[in-house]
């Protein structure tokens, strides 16, 4: 017996997360709460990602409608469900109890718990706001966040990229050390599919080597540590992470890890040991206000208003700096590169736009962009350009992100086993013992 079809109430910050979203239902129905359509007039202008939603949305209702009625329901497409727009609607007498204040989020609810009552079929309010969900479940009404784009298995669907590898002959791995590098076909008994870009852990009763699978030319390549602008990593993680930043037959990176790990710092470094292949380096990272304020409640003017949240990222490049003294090339070259504007630091809705050819383009806090953010920074990468994505996917600011749905899960998972792309969890913090300790205990 075919199961009933189901009605989806969609919460505005869906439409604004994907404006394609109304045909990822299958063959049931969409309800967009008037009050939705309310709230998008207030993103319609503007430069940033949501204010482009806001206007692509609108754009396809208008399409898809023609001279059609929305009260009538218009078809969606062939095997899919219609779409209807949904006028205000009273609480009953739990919800008016319940939910007094008059806001934006109650009058979808309401819409969402008067079609439960009034409609014989599932009814399910779809929404990103977790406390909303609540809601809607506390008044007996059917709710869950958008899963499309959803890392669907975040422990088994993280790409780990780096095997540790026992039981190797120690024979082998000595040839590694001496020639550097040797055919995939001698460890076929130790490596089944590998992908590309991987890295490996080399382990046997004697020895050990860190090494990379170089899909292109078929060979196991052994990996040394190397300094970058006075940086050297610390640990396995940290060194396979630097060896992909400066790679440049990889001109995709992400690096993931909790705070301390090292991932924005060795991107500058690498970013700074590679600057003479590239035009200028972009380290940008998005702006999520505090609280859910807009930073325009910050004083002063936007200088001041974006500085706190630009300074972890010169709080890094005040590290590599300290690793010279004041008088040397290396530490007046970070200056001029600043002054010149060769190197800059800004947030990332200032980069959005740009043309993105011959730079090496960091994003910090990647964990904090939607997927479809992620999509529209990397669809930009010219010839001769490097993107590098960093964050720490178990910290999230935005309210309707979590581990499952951030752009830097998503680009992780989306990209693994393309040969422009690498990727490396850093697990071991290494800016001191007492954030580590701090890190694993509070």
């Amino acid at each position: 017996m075919a199961s009933k079809k189901k009605i989806f109430v969609l919460d505005t910050n869906v439409l604004l997360h994907d404006y394609k979203c109304i045909y990822n239902f299958s063959n049931n129905d969409i309800v967009i709460p008037i009050t939705a359509l309310e709230e998008l007039d207030k993103f319609k202008k503007g430069n940033e990602l949501i204010n482009y939603m806001a206007r692509e949305f609108t754009r396809e209702l208008d399409k898809l409608a023609g001279k059609q009625l929305f009260n009538e329901g218009v078809p969606l497409g062939k095997g899919k469900g219609r779409l209807f727009i949904e006028t205000g609607k009273d609480f009953s007498e739990t919800g008016k109890k319940s939910f007094p204040e008059d806001i934006p989020d109650h009058r979808i609810l309401a819409i969402a718990e008067w079609l439960h009552y009034h409609r014989e079929n599932p009814v399910i309010l779809v929404s990103k706001d977790i406390n909303l969900r609540m809601k809607a479940k506390a008044l007996g009404v059917q709710s869950e966040d958008y899963e499309t784009d959803k890392v669907i298995d975040l422990d088994k669907k993280i790409y780990k990229s780096i095997r540790i590898i026992e039981n190797i002959d120690s024979t082998l791995i000595q040839k590694l050390y001496t020639s550097k590098k040797l055919p995939f076909s001698l460890f076929l008994d130790y490596i089944k599919k590998p992908l590309p870009n991987e890295y490996f852990i080399f382990k046997s009763d004697t020895n050990s080597a860190l090494t990379y699978y170089n899909q292109a030319e078929e060979l196991i390549e052994k990996i040394e540590k190397r300094y970058m602008y006075g940086i050297q990593p610390r640990n396995a993680e940290q060194t396979f992470a630097a060896h992909a930043l400066v790679n440049d037959n990889i001109p995709l990176v992400s690096l993931t890890g909790k705070a301390g790990t090292g991932k924005t710092l060795l991107a500058l470094a690498a970013a700074l040991d590679q600057r003479n292949k590239y035009n200028q380096i972009l380290l940008a990272r998005p702006i999520v206000p505090l609280s859910n304020k807009d930073i325009g409640y910050l004083p002063g003017d936007i200088k001041s208003k974006i500085g706190p949240y630009m300074q972890p990222l010169f709080d890094n490049l005040g590290v590599i700096k300290s690793q010279f003294t004041p008088t040397s090339k290396d530490y007046t070259r970070i200056e001029e590169m600043l002054k010149d504007e060769k190197l800059i630091i800004t947030p990332l809705s200032y980069i959005r736009g740009r043309s993105l050819s011959n730079v090496y383009f960091i994003v910090d806090e990647a964990q904090n962009l939607t997927p479809h953010e992620i999509k529209t920074i990397i669809t930009r990468a010219g010839e001769n350009s490097k993107f590098v994505f960093t964050g720490d996917i178990e910290q999230i600011d935005s309210p309707y992100l979590d581990t499952r749905s951030n752009g830097l899960s998503y680009l992780t998972d989306r990209m693994k086993g393309q040969d422009v792309f690498a990727h490396i969890n850093l697990v071991k913090g290494e800016r001191s013992y007492l954030a580590e300790l701090a890190s694993k205990l509070l």
